[in-house]
């Protein structure tokens, strides 16, 4: 059983940026991957980025890449957001999941068996 809760969503302007953080409580080993995922109003659930625990490999949603960066902080049991350059279509509810036993990082929801509660990131122009 792993139990994630994230943190750091909040209201920011367009062009600024946020830092989320997961922290994770329980084992996470090191093929599991940790993942974000954001939802917009009205919208499907979508993977943003994901991270490999021990390798630190990384995986990103076209739609972030160059503007977000996932981080592993291995003995905090912590995965990290950065989010720069934030657009309002960024605008959503961010959650990480995490998944287990992977050698790739996976995009589907289905992977990830444990989910935090998400935070919301409020981007506006």
């Amino acid at each position: 059983q792993v139990q994630l809760v994230e943190s750091g969503g909040g209201l920011v302007q367009a062009g600024g940026s946020l830092r989320l953080s997961c922290a994770a409580s329980g084992r996470i080993v090191g093929n599991d991957v940790m993942g974000w995922f954001r939802q917009a109003p009205g919208k499907e659930r979508n993977f943003v980025a994901g991270i490999r625990w021990n390798a630190g490999s990384t995986y990103y949603a076209d739609s972030v890449k160059g503007r977000f960066a996932i981080s592993r902080d291995i003995a905090k049991n912590t995965v990290y957001l950065q989010m720069n350059s934030l657009k309002p279509e960024d605008t959503a509810i961010y959650y990480c999941a995490t998944a287990h036993n992977y050698y790739s990082v996976p995009t589907p929801e289905s992977a990830y068996a444990y989910w935090g509660q998400g935070t919301q990131v409020t981007v506006v122009s």
